[in-house]
């Protein structure tokens, strides 16, 4: 046995020890999907308060909230709030049995996921009080704002969480309470249409007519913006779907009737002169992407923090987006290194092997893909919610990316995910792994092994089955495009797409 086969054995067994750990961290952190709903609730209960001259905006109106918005919004809010409530029953009982079993930091992160699903259903509770009060169920709702308060005292959650409920319980109190400071903390503690709902009946108490009039005119700002979002992240994917599923349709109905000589066949694919062996494939996965992503990469940073520098960049919005811009742009100048030396010998490759070329008709591939993938993609996320109740975390730039709000960080966001990652991740996993492993296993045997390791790589459970789906489009666009430039442009559309629904998202919550 060589010495780089021995190095790499011990790697490979670290990887796998390494990513299972991340994989299982995973599986405790909350699914982003769950507050992208509960944002889009949010859009659809603004839309409520639209009252526009335009019938034709009024009809497209009321297609989108229903017969019964605020019905339907609670019935979201108490699903997932029960969802957290089992996330978190099961987070206290892995402390109760296995309380020596767990290494500290094991503890430690448990005991932050506790924390955050606690703040969690406080903060929805808040929400829930308001949509019950609004219904006319004012017991129910002084019940659950009594419950947020005792929650926050209880564990030591954040004052702001136990003041914004008490100030809630006085306006709806049969006895009215108005507290010192009512006005300020629902506008700091709670968002759009619950923040125009409390104050409303913060100012109807207080008989102040001027401010009902500009709450009234904010809000039917707010309700057409929240339309016109609604619109837009609704309906693209809606449009988007109906041409995936007729480039779907005429796929598998030129597979029935010309079999082998159809777009789908194997038998018309054809697989790479692959001048490597497997040992080859291993050492790139192995050092150039886990080496350099999982051990490197997290050593620099680790020493990074010790200064001034970093600390101050880490602190700030746009500071944080260029620190994760950097770390991908290091990983990616890793990997490719490692795979240019790993290949290297091999020069000058076979025809067809990274082909990039602007010629052709790439873009349609890249662009019939994207549609494509559209509805396989969300239907796979559809089973992926009941498989994993909003549970087995999500990729950690699309939380920050929800929250944001300014313009140079979403910028750099948009960079990373839209530019950076599709042409690394598609000159790895499509330009090497998929055509290298065309050596050994059929076309889409290797099509659905590097999906799944695309997917893996991830370091989300609750992403692996979605992922692997995408990276198959992504797989049969390269394959059958024979042009790195397709995939590349399909990755950049969907992670554009991601990017742009958040931050519409995100933008329609103040």
């Amino acid at each position: 046995m060589t010495i780089k086969r021995a190095i790499l054995i011990v790697l490979t067994v670290f990887a796998i020890a390494l990513i299972g750990q991340d994989l299982w961290s995973s599986l405790n952190q909350p699914q982003i999907q769950s507050r992208l709903e509960l944002y889009q609730t949010n859009l659809v209960l603004q839309v409520t308060e639209l009252r526009s001259p335009d019938a034709g905006m009024t009809s497209a109106a009321r297609a989108i909230v229903g017969s019964e918005p605020l019905q339907s919004a609670l019935e979201q809010y108490d699903d997932v709030r029960e969802q957290a409530q089992k996330n978190l029953d099961k987070s206290q009982a892995l402390v109760q049995s296995e309380p020596r079993s767990l290494q500290p930091d094991e503890a430690a992160q448990l005991q932050a996921t506790r924390q955050k699903l606690e703040q969690l259903i406080a903060e929805l509770d808040l929400n829930r009080g308001i949509l019950q009060a609004q219904q006319g169920q004012i017991e129910t709702a002084l019940k659950t704002w009594t419950s947020t308060s005792d929650r926050a005292t209880t564990q030591g959650l954040p004052a702001s969480l136990n003041q914004t409920a008490n100030v809630l319980s006085g306006l709806w109190n049969p006895a009215p309470q108005l507290l010192p400071d009512a006005e300020p903390t629902l506008r700091k503690n709670l968002d759009g249409w619950f923040e125009n709902r409390a104050l409303a009946q913060l100012y109807t108490l207080q008989q102040r007519q001027d401010a009902l009039q500009e709450l009234e005119l904010t809000q039917q700002q707010a309700a057409e913006q929240a339309f016109q979002s609604l619109a837009l992240i609704a309906g693209v994917p809606v449009f988007g779907c109906l041409i995936g599923a007729g480039i779907l349709l005429f796929l598998i109905g030129q597979w029935l009737v010309q079999r082998k000589q159809a777009l789908l066949s194997a038998e018309t694919m054809d697989g790479w002169l692959t001048p490597w062996d497997g040992e080859t494939i291993w050492q790139v996965l192995v050092f150039g992407f886990f080496l350099v992503g999982q051990i490197i990469l997290p050593l620099v940073f680790a020493v990074l923090r010790q200064t001034s520098v970093f600390t101050a960049a880490s602190t700030s919005e746009w500071g944080r987006a260029v620190l994760i811009l950097l770390n991908y742009l290091l990983l990616a100048a890793g990997g490719l290194t490692v795979l240019y030396l790993s290949v290297k010998p091999f020069l000058p490759l076979p025809e067809g092997w990274f082909h990039i070329d602007f010629k052709g008709n790439w873009f349609w591939w890249g662009l019939g893909g994207y549609f494509a993938a559209l509805p396989l993609v969300i239907l796979v996320s559809l089973i992926n919610q009941q498989i994993w109740q909003g549970q087995g975390g999500s990729n950690p730039i699309l939380p920050i990316a929800l929250e944001e709000k300014n313009n140079l960080a979403l910028l750099i966001f948009f960079g990373t995910a839209a530019i950076a990652a599709p042409i690394f991740e598609e000159i790895l996993f499509r330009g090497f792994l998929l055509s290298s492993l065309t050596r050994y296993i059929s076309i889409w045997g290797a099509i659905a092994l590097s999906s799944l390791i695309f997917a893996i790589a991830h370091l989300s459970l609750s992403e692996v089955l979605p992922l692997t789906v995408l990276g198959m489009v992504l797989g049969f666009v390269y394959v059958r495009s024979r042009n790195l430039l397709a995939s590349m442009l399909l990755h950049s559309l969907w992670n554009s797409g991601t990017l742009i629904s958040l931050y519409v998202l995100g933008a329609g919550q103040g």
